[in-house]
């Protein structure tokens, strides 16, 4: 049979379609609406933001839990830039965005003859970060960037790619050839390397694995290898619930001093998958992660990430399942008795010594999330910047993988949380979805509630309420600075809620949170719970 003659709208939708896509998130214009021409007739879900910076972080909620790629369709000019900031925190936590915008018509660009939506350039204003920026500037090159979009997507780092498309170019005709989706080469250590770490893993007596976001999919694999190693498995941020309740799981920051001792003092540090960035290892800033200029084994999917950061005496490019699964095979090989390192009372110690590091306040903190997980097990708690998620990140261990994650972190972008969370109960519908946001993050997105009700997605609102940015104002404050600007009136979150639908509750106790989350779970759709700092009992030590 010949090609299929489509408008590149109508070629564009089949392209994702064929590549797993099953939900867009975007808001439709003038300047795209050419792109939505297929997408009545597809199997693809199109969900509706109320801002572009919010289908961006839809997009990142659907992608760190669906595994696939978030997509988004957004106008040129204001769609894009009110997207950019999403853009930035998927390229910093390595989650996968497809972001398709439009651009004006070929013969303007470039020009600054002031059309609607217009930019000198934005396609070299997105490349300065994405992994990708391309001008689709004539019709049948469509399958081939897309092509090229997905394999970036699907092999090295991920982040995000951006795809324009001319207003004149949308409507073009295309012969669209059969679907191609070739297989993506994933990078294998050098034998050299494996034998190497080998036998650096039998010669160790006091091994302790780093596991960052990039080692969530090899997680049973690198049970197995701590197991055999004797090994305390220390996880950040993005890679909290890997081991929930294991014996050898050490869910603390690095930036803690307990845990920081418990890695100098190893005679094999394994960093699997982590950038080793700033928000995970020196969240104070006090320089004080050791050297580990002979110990520290570094595994990366980017050589670029290899050459950052602290200095490895083995630098490994390999997924981290490729570098596990040979490495288990070779130590199976030659030799595969488990080592006694005191593995179990050194990770029992870091995780006493780093809960006893933190204050009162941050320990009542901890409690409330353990609260939501013990009621509502295998929910995900997706977080915005609020005190309570940074005393998580400090100390908090999920019950599943992708159970904990949130923009305190990285890019560290507010208002993250609420449309994130809405994108990870559209990527798992039947699954609990908590947001916890402070009262300032959740005015930066609170018009997405009315898309969560839209979407019925299955997400609590849990809203930490401290009357403006308290964070910010304690830091002032421990600067010697007079807190100004620090006091945004917040609303009547119950009244908003209602206003949009959304069944609300405000506790007077804590203690009553356990019975306020089921009777939230029980709802279809969406729901709001508002703890207050001060006014609510319990809610600090």
């Amino acid at each position: 049979m010949g090609d299929k003659v489509k408008t590149v709208g109508e070629a564009l939708v089949d392209i994702l379609e064929a590549n797993g896509v099953d939900v867009v998130f975007g808001i439709p214009g003038v300047h795209t609406v050419e792109l939505y021409r297929g997408l009545a007739g597809a199997k693809i879900r199109h969900v509706t933001p109320r801002h572009e910076q919010g289908a961006g972080f839809m997009a990142d909620g659907y992608a760190r839990v669906s595994g696939k790629p978030g997509v988004c369709l957004v106008i040129t000019g204001p769609g894009l830039t009110n997207t950019i900031t999403a853009m930035a925190q998927a390229q910093q936590d390595s989650v996968p965005l497809l972001v398709i915008s439009g651009v004006n018509a070929r013969s303007s660009l470039g020009h600054g003859r002031g059309r609607l939506h217009e930019l000198p350039d934005q396609r070299a204003m997105i490349a300065s970060f994405a992994l990708m920026s391309h001008t689709l500037l004539e019709p049948e090159d469509l399958p081939a960037v897309m092509n090229r979009a997905f394999a970036i997507l699907r092999s090295g780092r991920p982040g995000p790619v951006h795809i324009e498309i001319p207003t004149d170019v949308m409507a073009k005709p295309i012969a669209l050839p059969q679907p191609e989706n070739p297989p993506v080469p994933r990078p294998r250590a050098d034998i050299a390397s494996v034998l190497d770490l080998a036998q650096r893993c039998r010669q160790a007596k006091r091994a302790v694995i780093l596991c960052g976001g990039g080692a969530v999919s090899a997680a049973p694999g690198i049970e197995v290898l701590a197991e055999r190693l004797d090994a305390p498995v220390v996880t950040t941020v993005n890679a909290r619930g890997m081991f929930y309740r294991h014996p050898l799981s050490v869910p603390a920051s690095p930036s803690l001093a307990a845990v920081r001792r418990l890695i100098a003092d190893a005679d094999l540090v394994l960093a699997l998958g982590t950038q080793m960035g700033q928000t995970d290892y020196d969240m104070y800033a006090d320089n004080g992660f050791p050297e580990l200029p002979q110990t520290l084994v570094r595994v990366d999917i980017d050589a670029a990430q290899l050459a950052r950061g602290p200095s490895a005496s083995l630098p490994i490019l390999s997924t981290v399942n490729n570098l596990v699964d040979d490495l288990l095979t070779e130590l199976a090989e030659f030799g595969g008795e488990k080592i006694d390192a005191q593995g179990v009372l050194r990770a029992l110690q870091a995780r006493e010594a780093a809960l006893a590091e933190l204050t009162p306040k941050m320990r009542c903190e901890i409690s409330i999330l353990e609260t939501i997980r013990e009621t509502l097990p295998g929910a995900i708690i997706v977080g915005d910047s609020t005190q309570a998620v940074y005393s998580g990140n400090l100390y908090y261990e999920a019950d599943r993988l992708h159970g904990w994650f949130n923009a305190a972190t990285g890019y560290g972008a507010l208002g993250y949380g609420p449309p994130a969370a809405i994108g990870a109960s559209i990527a798992e519908p039947t699954t609990q979805i908590v947001c916890l946001v402070g009262d300032g993050g959740l005015q930066f997105s609170l018009a997405e509630l009315g898309a969560a009700k839209d979407a019925g997605a299955q997400v609590i609102f849990l809203v930490w309420n401290n009357d403006g940015y308290q964070e910010i104002e304690t830091y002032m404050i421990e600067q010697g600075i007079v807190p100004e600007g620090v006091k945004p009136s917040p609303p009547d979150f119950l009244k908003i809620a209602e206003a949009y639908g959304l069944p609300a509750v405000r506790l007077s106790d804590v203690d009553a949170l356990p019975g306020a989350l089921v009777d939230a779970s029980r709802t279809l759709g969406p729901t709001l719970i508002e703890i207050h700092e001060r006014k609510t009992r319990g809610a600090t030590a």
